[in-house]
């Protein structure tokens, strides 16, 4: 890595790369700003409390936030970064208890968030049998990036996660064209392209390359998405009614809480279908 790893060790398992709210300070909730919008339905600075977090960290409205208007809080995923800051950074010393943690841990949690969101891409690319000629090179970044989350919070402050997600990038690029070409034929490549509102019912992009693509609104029903590489893309109200996901990687679940689906929606074992989709 280009920065060197704190000492000691760490095992991450699925649980540590999810969100645990009950084990966090509602660092999500504080540290983030956010702007009235579609997505907000109010304006809030970073490093202040949402109006809707309670005494115990909790959202006092998670059950209804999108019929409240804060349907930007049900696409956000810390990938378990808010319990690591929270019981293992800071010790389990709160904001609230400890208001001479705040600012601190308010400039750690976008660290963190960025340090496990490398480490789920990773942890996936290894599972993956297709992206085994780059697995001990995944190894080692899995290794690396789990060093590098157990560093004090001075050092996380002024870590250059822009560097290491560079490092990282270069072997999850690998991997998943690794996963693409074990797909046959000729596959598509529409990296980073803009596909705003595309017409995309029913389209044969099994094995395609969707990293970092915009599919905001996109119709994608129906399409054959099995295989696709979607790190990065962009599926804000995009319709997946129908489609196929099996298999699709490092597809997120703040991906598909973003967009829409319906029953229909094939989607890979380890994702949920959101609650607000179609029966």
């Amino acid at each position: 890595m280009a920065v060197r790893p704190a000492a000691g060790e760490r095992t991450v398992s699925l649980p540590d790369l999810q969100a645990n709210c009950a084990r966090c300070f509602g660092l999500c909730c504080v540290a983030l700003p956010f702007a009235a919008s579609q997505d907000f339905a109010a304006d809030k600075e970073a490093g202040t409390p949402c109006a809707n977090l309670q005494s115990d960290f909790r959202c006092g409205i998670h059950a209804h936030l999108r019929d409240k208007g804060f349907r930007g809080c049900t696409v956000f995923d810390c990938f378990g970064a808010g319990q690591q800051v929270s019981q293992v950074t800071f010790g389990g010393r709160d904001w609230r208890q400890h208001p001479g943690t705040a600012r601190r841990m308010f400039a750690v949690f976008p660290v963190m968030r960025q340090l496990h969101e490398l480490l789920a891409y990773v942890t996936e690319a290894l599972d993956r049998s297709e992206a085994r000629p780059v697995h001990a090179g995944l190894r080692t970044a899995q290794a690396d990036l789990e060093r590098l989350t157990l560093s004090p919070a001075e050092v996380l402050v002024e870590l250059d996660t822009e560097a290491v997600r560079q490092e990282v990038n270069g072997l999850l690029v690998q991997a998943g064209e690794l996963v693409r070409n074990a797909v046959p034929g000729k596959k598509k490549n529409h990296r980073g392209a803009d596909l705003f509102g595309a017409r995309l019912t029913e389209a044969k992009l099994r094995g395609a390359c969707l990293r970092g693509a915009c599919l905001i609104a996109a119709d994608l029903s129906g399409a054959d998405l099995r295989s696709a590489d979607l790190i990065g893309a962009d599926l804000r109200d995009a319709d997946l009614s129908g489609a196929d996901l099996t298999g699709a990687v490092f597809l997120t679940q703040a991906q598909l809480n973003a967009a829409r689906g319906d029953a229909r929606t094939r989607l890979p074992a380890s994702l949920t279908r959101p609650a607000h989709w179609q029966a």
